[in-house]
């Protein structure tokens, strides 16, 4: 397998097979940056002294049994590939991986630990892994999980490579399981006026009795809540859901599709915009949002009101000082390809460094 040589003096290797994922990590001289879709530029952009190891052609679905709800891919493959192939038997990806439209992989949104806003109802990326083989930095073929929903074997090594950001091995394959798809879908609306009310309504929404899909607020004191089901129940419990404050605005159909395809998407993000990802607790969203208040900033809140999504036109500089302050920390997802870790996230965990060092002995990979 021979380099590409990209972008200027960009060297690229593009394994075809996992055997050639393996040669990759036997013969790249410089440390490796993994590459799935590019769709995470922040991630996916190397820069000088790096090896890049593209995997868009490890691609492929090696295995779907939909009457069991489950399938195989190599990491390669793409998103929009994966859903058009689950929408046909009426099965899907509830926790919404974003960024399918624009060539997101599946192994690029695993290796990121990415979720889209169903992931305050059914769980994130990792809770739909059920095995995965990845090519550690001895270029050893290393698998852990089993094809079977319910798996209770050992311990579970394939949860330590979602969002390792390919700093502990390159995964290779992955097998997922899936769910049947929704009827349908409804979104009840309120507008809370300001930020601190939003998130109080949240924190009641939490506790509501409806089994809410999707749980999201903005800076402006928006507050969503998204449910899905058959279509001969969902107007009732819509209707029960805007019960819960007065104006109340319910949407549907194709409107409402689009509305959370904005979301997922970042359709909302400007072209020229950082997007940052920073775990958070409601409670201090508040505070975050009063600091990012004079910027030039867009602020979205998922998943109940734990995961921030901030659209940054300042300096990354700027952000870490802001998140450090706060003692949050954040993972650069779009952007200029810096060091992706911000605030405290920077500070690298003594289990991550032994994982890193059982993975990756000679430092081949990226390092934490």
């Amino acid at each position: 397998m021979s380099a590409v040589f990209k972008s200027g003096l960009e060297k690229v290797l593009e394994p075809k097979s996992v055997s050639e994922v393996q040669e990759a990590v036997n013969t790249a001289s410089t440390p490796m940056l993994i590459r799935g879709g590019g769709t995470k530029t922040a991630l996916s952009t190397s820069s000088a002294n790096e090896t890049v190891i593209d995997l868009s052609n490890l691609s492929g679905i090696l295995e779907y049994r939909p009457e069991e709800f489950i399938f195989t891919a190599l990491s390669g493959t793409s998103l929009k590939d994966i859903t058009e192939m689950l929408v046909e038997n009426g099965q899907w990806l509830p926790f919404d991986p974003p960024m399918a439209n624009i060539g997101s992989t599946i192994g690029g949104t695993l290796a990121t630990g990415l979720s889209g806003p169903g992931c305050y109802r059914f769980g994130g990326a990792r809770d739909f892994v059920l095995g995965l083989e990845w090519v550690s930095g001895a270029g050893e073929i290393i698998s852990g999980g089993a094809k079977v929903v319910k798996n209770v074997a050992g311990f579970d090594f394939p949860k330590l490579m979602i969002g390792s950001l390919g700093r502990f091995g390159i995964i290779s394959e992955i097998t997922l399981k899936v769910f049947p798809n929704m009827n349908s879908f409804g979104t009840v609306e309120w507008d809370c006026g300001d930020i601190d009310d939003a998130v109080d309504f949240v924190k009641e929404m939490t506790r509501t009795p409806i089994d809410l899909f999707a749980l999201d607020l903005e800076s402006n004191g928006i507050v969503r809540a998204r449910l899905g089901g058959l279509s001969t129940t969902l107007n009732n419990r819509l209707e029960r859901l805007s019960e819960y404050r007065d104006g109340a605005k319910i949407i549907l159909g194709d409107v409402e599709l689009d509305l959370w395809e904005h979301i997922r998407e970042f359709l909302w993000l400007p072209d020229d915009y950082s997007l940052i990802k920073v775990p958070i607790m409601p409670n201090l969203i508040p505070q975050l949002d009063k600091c990012l208040t004079n910027s030039k900033s867009h602020r979205k809140y998922s998943v109940g009101g734990n995961v921030a999504w901030i659209g940054w036109s300042g300096t990354t500089q700027e952000i870490d000082t802001i998140l450090s302050g706060l003692g949050l920390g954040g993972l650069l997802i779009i952007g200029s390809p810096e060091t992706p870790w911000l605030g405290t996230s920077s500070t690298i965990s003594i289990f991550a460094d032994k994982v890193k060092s059982a993975f990756d002995p000679e430092g081949r990979f990226l390092p934490l």
